[in-house]
């Protein structure tokens, strides 16, 4: 289906588009070419919404769907046609090989035959591509049309003849797909052989072209023979330009502008329901056609799959597509009870297709339209005076003559726009509800059927256990004390997640020397750019975090028992819950306790061997007719260490997947080492249905009976915990843009960090894991050495816990990068002026990134990569110096808010006597700041944000700056807005951010007016016009994808692009967000440059890094990599007096750094020449590495990442499994290609 293949960290898997689309048709199905002209002339005026890349006549991609033209091909056929309805039509994509083009159509001659239909012949459909550009010629397919004889065989007396026949061709056409993967042909030419539809109903024309092209390119078009009622439209717009002809729209049965956010999940589950298919209509065509989905599409090609198999298998159009993109109907007041269970019982059945989507949908006879629940995709349409529709992304794509129009509308979220051409007319959303909905009784069903989990009979629970069990339990599975001071006391007295601020400056987990859980190796994958990230907030009527639990039925066969399942309202329930479930003595479930255990004293091998064995027990149990099956680590005991939870729920979750079972039952978790949000969204998006981390209730049981949480009864403090803990997960959803926890449940939105991959893929499947690291071994050793601490009496320490200095520094804690040592020699020799101190701090730094901090750590410097022979050192005297240097420098966004006045303005004032840029932040700054004061000094930031609330954005704000930046997302809290507590918005904060005193600003997760890449590419374009002397900035944060992100945001014509590591700070942030939001930016970084380079956009675009930089080092690591400039943000705190204190967020900086107390801000004692120290030291050690390395200028430098090669790590437990190829990858472009923007 795609043109590429992963190479280096680019992974096609993470391409997004967002595109235009749109229909016109004829309510009284009146066929005409005129029709598919003004279609035509829609696509070209969606021709903003598409996107050309390094070759302004490539497209990314742009088709028409039209009725199948019966007196055009029958002008052209290469043999006589049947009756129209008696023969299908199909594109087709082929090699351009000729030996490969005779296999692939013979393969397509047999299978039809064996089907027992007829091969009437193959027609050579004319094409013009002298328009297109290099890339899309390079790899462009022949084009066939082919066209199959209905058999009489196929009529039957109970269904209209050219649907049997359309499901016949349905399964030709999977036929041809599937064997096709297994023809002897060239790898090239698979990827070229592609059946763009083939139908007795729809044709469709598309390929990598612009909208403007596509005529010229299929002269057909253009014959006025080519008549339809009705035709839909799209115009792409790709994050990448990798040239691929199938990607482009429309698809079988849709076209569509959006994003499917839970895609991964949906495939899963849609895989695993293939064992307990069975459809009358298909009958023993079932097995042919599956699987469902074809592997390596699209989101868009995977929707297609699974909404054409719901219509070949007896669904109308309208409710297939109300399956899978059901409104809010949660807690919807004004819907009427039958709708309501017509979406309940379905919700049994399948789960949303979750994420911004406006989707056109049509089957040759009926067109519509849908919008996802939110409406985060426009779409309007009017209908005229002369029975014509015409439907788009937007207004005005067709002239119209405001006496012709009838109807002028939007699209509603979650509300059905259908055409229906037969009966000509419009049928509206109501009507369509309404015959679903009544068309069984589902709200009886329901009644009979469904069962909360509140009406199961009350059953016996565990004792209280002592404080000793606790305690042993608790060094198990690796509590510390700052789990109970810092994360659980906060949740259990307000039930809200604990908030914290600085950011993280400790070890990642693949390089700590302690044991980790296994829970630490995931972080959080979060929408940017291309999709929206939900405001959980101001959206939370479309949200749900209700779901069911219990065993699905047949999909293509809806029964009353096939809702038969436990309804939950969250997905964290307390031990009582867990009891009911346990001891589940109710007509059709059964549940069974499945032991998550190893024998410590086998190691690797153990839990290896533990793990096959669970896998085994869960399939014996739903053999024995057990489905409900909870895995419990509560057997761990001096004999028996736990399986940690999140491999063993991931491990059998995907085990039962692969079987075709894991449908038959509910997975529900009984955790001893879950306690945070993190903890407890993995298990949940690895395939758990509902999860009870039983420790952390008697920890806080615990801590009540020893005076450590006062004021609050257990019962208080575990609901309150609980909830914490669910309106954190539906946090950690709305990142990605996901609204329900249905449809979150084992999406899988997660990259593995420093874990081995074969191990991934062995138990997180489809999981990106993209350095390696550590394997079972290693995570046995982790959970043998917290098992050994709580059972072997000499490894002594069991009267009490770790400390864990995770959140704040501690002696015999977790190592941080800013350590007291660190941050005193860094302030001592800036105040001092005392380059050789600074050398002794850089030393600390970089001594200590090399043996356990951050990944860039382990890199070293070469003097060249073979054959090329060793570069010399050159004098330093050759070399750029300090002054050019440092012009490359900015300082990172700190808002006037978060930061004093005081610390806001050394940060200004010394960047502007330096040449570098200080950055306002979310918050703008006080316009007085605009002129420069009596001394000379200018206290303006050079660099302006733009964030999602607009807070302080004005235009005399944006005029008075040389950048501005759009914040996008933040390396402390990807997928989140900003944060600035109530008791920090003093009157002065309040009058620069038009807002409130005392009332807390909190911004929006998404921009309100950036829902896709064209939206972002929009407002780029109204901030060139309102500074055109100003670059614009887009601020990224480092994840799986952002390479392809940061090419669409290069063709966006964006001037910058921001790549932030997941440690970068800020003033306030849920603790869960600021530990396991977003990844190294090494890892975006290189990614980011392999991209560009690859999509030959290098040159368009500045890169630009951040995210704990602190050494000469760290710039010219990062400048190896691509990055052109570098941001600094807690370092210069620090230097301007900075003590890490991490109370931010409390307004209670005892330095007066980031308090606006006024009495605090006397502390202040930073000065704008400290700053200015710093940089310049770090400019000099710049200037040495280059020396050393034989570069003489920074240009000369960027993106030679050949001159940089990995220490081994072999003495490192951990550390030694990691595999640096993917992020030193060189991609396979000319030798002269840019490393830089040269634009």
């Amino acid at each position: 289906m795609t043109a590429e293949s992963a190479r280096g960290l680019y992974d096609p898997r993470d391409e997004h588009d967002a595109c235009g689309v749109g229909f016109v048709a004829h309510i009284k199905g009146r066929r005409s070419h005129a029709i598919l002209q003004q279609a035509l002339q829609v696509l070209e005026n969606l021709q903003h919404r598409g996107a050309c890349g390094c070759e302004v006549n490539t497209g990314d991609g742009a088709g028409v769907l039209i009725q199948v033209p019966d007196r055009f091909l029958r002008k052209v056929a290469p043999a006589p046609l049947p009756p129209a309805g008696e023969y299908g039509v199909g594109l087709v994509f082929l090699p351009r090989d000729a030996h490969d083009r005779a296999a692939a159509e013979q393969l397509v001659a047999r299978i039809v035959a064996e089907e027992g239909q007829r091969l009437l012949g193959w027609r050579d459909v004319p094409t013009d591509d002298r328009p297109i550009g290099p890339s899309a010629a390079v790899v462009e397919p022949g084009f066939k049309q082919i066209f199959i004889a209905r058999q009489p065989s196929l009529t039957g007396p109970d269904e209209d003849p050219t649907t049997r026949f359309e499901r016949k061709l349905y399964v030709i056409r999977k036929r041809i797909e599937h064997e096709s993967d297994t023809l002897s042909i060239a790898t090239a030419s698979k990827k070229l052989f592609y059946i763009v539809s083939l139908s007795a109903r729809t044709l469709i024309y598309k390929g990598m072209l612009t909208a403007s092209q596509l005529e010229t390119m299929f002269p057909d078009l253009l014959d006025r023979d080519v008549e339809s009622a009705l035709a839909l439209v799209h115009q792409r717009f790709s994050t990448n330009t990798f040239p691929s002809w199938p990607l482009a729209h429309p698809y079988r049965y849709i076209a569509h502008n959006g994003e499917i956010n839970t895609l991964r999940g949906n495939i899963n589950w849609m895989r695993a329901r293939e064992g307990l298919l069975q459809s009358p209509l298909l009958a023993a065509d079932l097995e042919k056609i599956l699987p469902i989905i074809r592997e390596g599409g699209s989101d868009t090609a995977t929707f297609d799959n699974v909404l054409e198999f719901l219509v070949m298998t007896g669904r109308s159009l309208p409710h297939a597509i109300l399956m899978m993109i059901p409104e809010p109907w949660a807690g919807h007041e004004s819907m009427s009870p039958e709708l309501q269970a017509f979406y309940e019982y379905h919700s049994s059945l399948i789960e949303p297709w979750d994420g911004p989507a406006s989707i056109a949908f049509t089957d040759g006879s009926l067109i519509g339209a849908v919008l996802d629940r939110n409406g985060l995709r426009p779409s309007r349409y009017y209908v005229t005076k002369d029975d014509l529709v015409i439907m788009a992304s937007e207004v005005g794509v067709l002239d119209v003559p405001p006496e012709r129009v009838l109807v002028k509308e939007r699209l509603h979220p979650g509300r059905i726009f259908l055409v229906d051409t037969a009966r000509g007319r419009i049928v509206s959303d109501e009507e369509i509800k309404a015959d679903l909905a009544r068309a069984q009784p589902y709200a009886q069903w329901l009644k009979e059927n469904l069962v909360d989990i509140e009406d199961l009979p009350n059953a016996p629970y565990l004792p209280a256990p002592s404080h000793e069990t606790v305690l042993g339990r608790q060094q198990t599975f690796g509590y510390t004390d700052e789990d109970l001071r810092i994360l659980l006391v906060p949740m259990a007295n307000a039930g809200e997640e604990p908030v914290g601020s600085m950011g993280t400056d400790t070890s990642l987990p693949v390089l700590s020397d302690r044991p980790r859980l296994l829970y630490d190796y995931f972080t959080q994958v979060f929408a940017q750019v291309t999709n929206p990230p939900l405001d959980a907030i101001r959206e939370e009527l479309v949200t749900s975090m209700a779901s069911t639990i219990g065993p699905e039925g047949n999909l293509l066969d809806p029964r009353p028992e096939s809702c038969h399942q436990i309804k939950i309202k969250y997905p964290v329930i307390d031990n009582d819950q867990l009891a009911k479930l346990r001891h589940l003595y109710y007509p059709g479930f059964r549940s069974l306790t499945l032991p998550m255990v190893f024998d410590p004293r086998k190691d690797g091998p153990g839990l290896e061997w533990a793990m096959a064995d669970l896998k085994r027990r869960a399939s014996d149990a739903l053999a024995a007719g057990y489905n409900i099956l909870i895995l419990s680590d509560r057997a761990v005991d001096r004999d028996h260490a736990p399986i940690p939870s999140l491999l063993a729920t991931a491990g059998v979750h995907h085990h039962l997947v692969r079987e075709g079972t894991r449908t038959r039952c509910a997975l529900v978790v009984e955790s001893g080492d879950a306690r945070e949000v993190h903890h407890c969204a993995l298990l949940l998006g690895y395939g758990a249905g509902v999860v009870n981390p039983y420790l952390a209730f008697e920890t806080l049981d615990d801590m009540i009976r020893q005076g450590l949480l006062r004021g609050i009864t257990h019962l208080q403090a575990v609901k309150n915990y609980i909830k914490a803990l669910n309106k954190g997960i539906l946090k950690v959803m709305s990142k990605m843009g996901i609204s329900t926890l249905q449809s979150y449940c084992g999406a899988q939105i997660f990259e593995a960090v420093g874990l081995e991959k074969a191990f991934v893929d062995k138990y997180f499947t489809w999981t990106a894991s993209r350095i390696g690291g550590v394997g079972i071994d290693v995570v046995a050793e982790e959970v043998v050495r917290r098992h050994r601490r709580a059972f072997d009496d000499a490894a002594g320490g069991r009267l009490e816990l770790e400390s864990g200095g995770e959140y704040q520094w501690r002696r015999d804690g977790e190592y941080h990068l800013f350590s007291p040592d660190a941050v005193f020699k860094l302030q001592h020799a800036t105040r001092s002026g005392q380059y050789t101190i600074f050398k002794e701090y850089t030393k600390l730094v970089d001594d200590q990134n090399r043996t356990r901090a951050t990944l860039r750590g382990l890199l070293e410097f070469t003097s060249s990569a073979a054959p090329v022979p060793p570069v010399p050192p050159v004098p330093i005297d050759e070399v750029e110096p300090v002054e050019s240097i440092i012009k490359r420098f900015a300082t990172g966004a700190m808002s006037y808010g978060s930061i004093s006045q005081e610390a806001h303005e050394t940060l200004a004032i010394a960047m502007n006597r330096l040449g570098g840029k200080s950055n306002t932040g979310e918050g703008g700054e006080d316009p007085a700041r605009y002129k420069k004061d009596a001394n000379g000094d200018w206290r303006r930031s050079a660099i302006k944000q733009v964030a999602s609330a607009r807070f302080g954005v004005t235009s005399e704000d944006l005029v008075n700056c040389d950048d501005l930046q759009i914040k996008m997302a933040q390396g402390a809290k990807p997928g989140e807005g900003g944060q600035l507590p109530g008791h920090k918005v003093y009157p002065w904060i309040a009058k620069v951010r038009h807002a409130t005193p005392g009332v807390g600003l909190i911004s929006p997760p998404p921009h309100h007016d950036i829902y896709s890449i064209e939206d972002l590419a929009q407002l780029i374009y109204d901030l060139k016009n309102a500074n055109p002397k100003a670059r614009i900035h887009v601020k990224l944060v480092a994840t799986a994808g952002v390479g392809t992100v940061a090419a669409g945001v290069a063709k966006a014509h964006s001037d910058v692009v921001l790549i932030s590591g997941h440690d970068g700070g800020t003033g306030a942030s849920p603790l869960t967000s600021i530990k396991h939001g977003g990844i190294p930016w090494e890892l975006g970084l290189a990614e980011t440059q392999q991209v560009l380079m690859m999509n030959n956009l290098r040159d368009r675009i500045v890169v630009q890094v951040d995210g704990q930089l602190k050494t000469g080092r760290d710039v010219v690591v990062a400048a190896l990599m691509g990055a052109e400039e570098f941001g600094f943000a807690t370092a210069p705190l620090v230097v301007s007096g900075c003590v890490m204190m991490r109370v931010c967020h409390l307004n209670t900086c005892p330095v007066g750094v980031a308090t606006q107390d006024p009495e605090l801000r006397k502390n202040f004692t930073g000065k704008p020449e400290f700053v200015e120290n710093f940089f310049r030291f770090i400019a000099q050690e710049v200037r040495e590495y280059m020396a050393q390395l034989g570069f003489r200028t920074m240009d000369e430098m960027i993106g030679h990442v050949e001159r940089l090669n990995v220490r081994p790590a072999v003495d490192h437990w951990k550390a030694k499994g990691l595999d640096y190829s993917a992020i030193l990858y060189q991609p396979e472009v000319p030798p002269d290609a840019p490393r830089r923007c040269t634009t």
